[in-house]
């Protein structure tokens, strides 16, 4: 019997005011899996992200964590769930260096001091769990890196702390070629960590690089989901820009 899905939303649906952002919307992550989230500007990834981390909590429908119906009044109960968020801004402090920013706001104490030993060792196995080479050490300022060095250190953050589900957003954004890559082969460890993975990307490219499964937004509503290695980047296009929506904006449910 397959196991079910590590996340799984069915019919969550969220308005602000007379938008409404959401309509009906099912959506699964797997453990060991990087599902895609796409659409264009306006379709409701960063409002259905929003919901699973408890920020805007949904109006309508059900959300399961590991086959258990949950209820995320908040962004701490998301984290307790083990759900991780990795906005586009990072949330890193430059002033401060890498292991201060992995553990900034959760550090760990020795009596009155903070453990910087064990904080330094924790944050090197964590970096080298998910093959981070490119650090020459955890104690380089964050000022100092580069772009994609920035981002593998927010994504070691987020998965120090036993997280199941790491959601990135935009996270290729402004690399170049090669930090790009290094990012996307991070993306892959996640999974192969088996951890279940949501990458919002508006490129592709890098989507079809590292999702296994591309979940297509288009007004609010999920106008398809396909799987990576059946599909092109023409369909998934055509979903975006012309996918069939189920419910017409404006009409109210029998």
């Amino acid at each position: 019997m397959e196991a079910p899905p590590l996340l799984e939303l069915k019919g969550v649906s969220k308005r602000f005011g007379a938008v409404q952002a959401l309509t009906q919307v099912d959506f699964a992550v797997r453990a060991g899996e990087v599902m895609a989230l796409v659409g264009d500007n306006g379709a409701g990834k960063s409002t259905l992200i929003k919901g699973i981390a408890g920020i805007y909590p949904f109006d309508e429908g059900e959300t399961f964590f590991d086959g258990q119906r949950v209820t995320i009044h908040n962004p701490r109960e998301a984290t307790a769930l083990g759900i991780e968020i990795v906005y586009q801004d990072l949330a890193l402090a430059d002033n401060l260096d890498v292991v201060a920013n992995m553990f900034l706001g959760r550090e760990t104490m020795q009596g009155i001091q903070l453990d910087e030993a064990r904080m330094e060792l924790a944050a090197i196995e964590t970096l080298t769990s998910l093959s981070v080479s490119t650090l020459r050490s955890v104690r380089t300022p964050v000022a100092g890196l580069s772009g994609g060095q920035r981002q593998a250190i927010a994504i070691a953050k987020a998965v120090l702390w036993n997280s199941r589900l790491v959601i990135l957003d935009e996270p290729t954004a402004a690399l170049g070629v090669a930090q790009t890559r290094q990012v996307l082969n991070l993306v892959r460890n996640l999974a192969a960590k088996g951890l279940g993975v949501v990458i919002i990307s508006h490129n592709l490219h890098d989507v079809f690089e590292c999702a296994d499964r591309i979940t297509a937004l288009r007004l609010g509503q999920k106008v398809r989901e396909f799987i990576t290695k059946e599909t092109n980047q023409q369909e998934v296009v055509h979903a975006i820009t012309a996918g069939a929506l189920q419910y017409v904006p404006g009409m109210k449910e029998s």
